[in-house]
């Protein structure tokens, strides 16, 4: 990728015996927002921590557009932008006077710190309470504080520790519309969430992680091509279903991959939908069976993140 801005490569981290991460590699280009999988405990937030620069790695590299962490640790850090999963905010501080705090700390010069906070402010729909307290305002509004926090420097790289945790939707949404306009701005983004609707609808690109390792990356579209199917159909039926008889008949038609008959329901698992809906249907018609009700969906990206990482509860 040949606008690459963030490159992780071989990053490892062990606390005594265990393995939190091992061996992760991924890059982020300009204006691309990389979602960051993974069920509890499979090493998100420590990735985060280690290409932060506030967690050391055991092994491997980190560098934002040339400069290493590791060797240039304070200019690596001006570019980079951390919204962590825990809200970073004082309180009784004023709303601008909390992110003139930041910029002060990441060296943002004194003469124009002030326009700088109120900028950051402005992006994300917070400038009308700039000299309120963070105290007086709800759990979104505080979300959205913690990212002008993290812009105030104007870094090219911006990290989010699952940065909608406990918001209402119409908070959600006013982030993801944040996050889309960093994007346009040709800022990289690092995504990290539980909720699988996030990723797919901001992620140009997503890395699944489990127990310490990536375990799939790609876009949305590769990474439902992982499945053995991408649509699916529920058919249920006028009576009970020949199991064996109906479930032989429909595996012999092109392009449907499963079928399972549970009573007088049906689950198919198909390719294409538009082209094996017909054949089945036909089928099933031809065999003297009433159709009370059909119902078609599409893969969605919890199918993947359950087909790789298990659907155990995690702690």
């Amino acid at each position: 990728m040949d606008n690459k801005v963030l490159t992780a490569s071989g990053l490892r981290k062990s606390y005594g015996a265990r393995t939190a991460v091992a061996d992760v590699s991924f890059d982020v280009a300009a204006g691309e927002i990389l979602g960051l999988l993974g069920p509890n405990g499979a090493g998100k937030s420590t990735t985060i921590g280690m290409i932060s620069g506030l967690t050391p790695p055991d092994a491997g590299a980190v560098d934002v557009l040339g400069v290493d962490l590791a060797g240039q640790e304070f200019l690596f850090k001006r570019r980079v932008g951390l919204v962590p999963q825990e809200l970073a905010l004082f309180d009784d501080l004023p709303a601008a006077d909390n992110v003139a705090l930041f910029g002060a700390l990441y060296a943002v010069p004194r003469r124009g710190l002030q326009a700088r906070a109120m900028e950051a402010l402005d992006m994300v729909g917070l400038a009308d309470r700039a000299r309120d307290k963070p105290a007086t305002f709800s759990g979104g509004m505080k979300r959205r504080l913690n990212i002008a926090c993290a812009l105030v420097h104007d870094p090219q790289v911006l990290l989010l520790d699952e940065p909608t945790a406990g918001v209402d939707p119409q908070s959600r949404n006013a982030i993801f519309d944040n996050l889309e306009a960093l994007r346009r701005a040709g800022k990289a983004l690092v995504y990290t969430t539980h909720y699988m609707e996030e990723a797919e609808r901001l992620a140009d690109r997503i890395v699944i992680l489990d127990h310490g390792r990536v375990v799939a990356s790609g876009t949305p579209a590769e990474l439902y091509r992982l499945l053995p199917s991408s649509h699916s159909l529920q058919i249920e039926a006028e009576g009970l279903v020949d199991q064996d008889g109906v479930e032989a008949a429909l595996q012999a038609i092109a392009g449907v991959r499963r079928a399972k008959v549970d009573g007088h329901r049906i689950e198919i698992a198909l390719e294409d939908l538009a082209r094996t809906t017909a054949s089945v249907t036909q089928l099933l018609e031809a065999r003297g069976m009433v159709m009370r009700h059909i119902n078609s969906g599409r893969a969605k990206l919890e199918d993947v993140f359950l087909s790789l990482t298990g659907r155990q509860l995690r702690d």
